[in-house]
């Protein structure tokens, strides 16, 4: 029997005056599940984290956080955010500051310093925050998001303005997380390192949930290509061009679209060639491949 869901989204609909921010939006997350939420800017993403966090009312429909009404002690005890831009009082040092927001969340200071360690910033905890480089103060504000252990976190654009490296450190951490159990809800547009960082993924696009899945079963639902490429031996695209079509590339290689569903007859059919064919590649759908096919679906049909 699979884990109760810590978030469920049911038929949620937001309006603000006659805008409708969210139109029937439903989805869960559960225990140790790492959630990609994508979407334009408008989509709708930053209402539904709002509402999640009790500072937005539905219109209609219902959204609960481990079973409790978003707002309420339980809620709040359950959940955690981490906005995009962290901004932090520059005369306080690190240590100062976890302590400030661990009496604020009804913990003991001594018990949230260790967090500076699981972030990586602990040889700086005596250091003002004004001292700090962008990707510190984002490790900071995940210490504190991370203070008497939350079941599920909310992040909108956590890594906005890391380097690489600390984006490398930063999905590091998130991973350890979910492994001991934390739920991490990720809204990004950085859908390149989100891709492999994620095991499913929700589309919103003008407050309608438009896809949701897994990549795998994205890219089933929406029908995309698999490419194959095939090095020719001996340079000789033409003759390898004549025996599967497709499109010549260069002297060396041509390439073919196939449904996912024929990748494995189309490369028997390759391997059937021998020594004409030099090396193959198998490029299949990416995270942007769904994202781009989702979201001008959506736009052209309500257009």
């Amino acid at each position: 029997m699979s884990d109760p869901s810590l978030l469920d989204v049911t038929g949620l609909s937001v309006a603000f005056g006659s805008l409708k921010a969210l139109h029937r939006v439903s989805l869960a997350v559960r225990p140790g599940e790492r959630f990609a939420l994508l979407g334009h800017n408008g989509a709708g993403k930053s209402t539904l984290f709002r509402t999640v966090l009790g500072f937005v009312s539905p219109a209609s429909g219902k959204v609960e956080v481990a079973g409790a009404a978003p707002g309420s002690d339980k809620a709040r005890r359950t959940v955690s955010y981490l906005p995009e831009s962290v901004a932090f009082p520059k005369a306080l040092t690190g240590a100062e500051l976890l302590a400030y927001f661990a009496r604020l969340k009804g913990q003991t200071p001594k018990s949230a310093m260790p967090l500076l360690e699981t972030v990586g910033i602990a040889d700086a905890a005596n250091r003002r925050v004004g001292t700090y480089s962008k990707g510190m103060r984002q490790r900071l504000g995940l210490a504190q998001a991370l203070i008497g252990r939350p079941e599920l976190l909310l992040l909108d654009e956590p890594t906005s303005g890391l380097d690489p490296i600390s984006r490398g450190d930063f999905y590091a951490i998130l991973d350890r997380l979910a492994g001991e159990g934390t739920a991490v809800v990720l809204s990004s547009h950085s859908l390149t390192e989100v891709e492999a960082r994620t095991d499913r993924i929700a589309i919103l696009s003008r407050g309608r949930l438009v896809a949701e899945g897994s990549l795998a079963e994205l890219a089933r639902a929406a029908a995309l290509p698999v490419t194959v490429r095939v090095k020719a031996a001996a340079e000789d695209a033409g003759a390898l061009h004549a025996r599967i079509g497709g499109r010549r590339l260069n002297g060396r290689s041509v390439e073919l679209d196939c449904a996912a569903g024929d990748k494995m007859a189309v490369l028997s059919r390759i391997a059937a060639l021998g020594d004409v064919v030099a090396d193959i590649d198998i490029d299949t759908p990416r995270l942007d491949d769904v994202y781009r096919h989702f979201s001008g679906h959506s736009a052209g049909g309500e257009a």
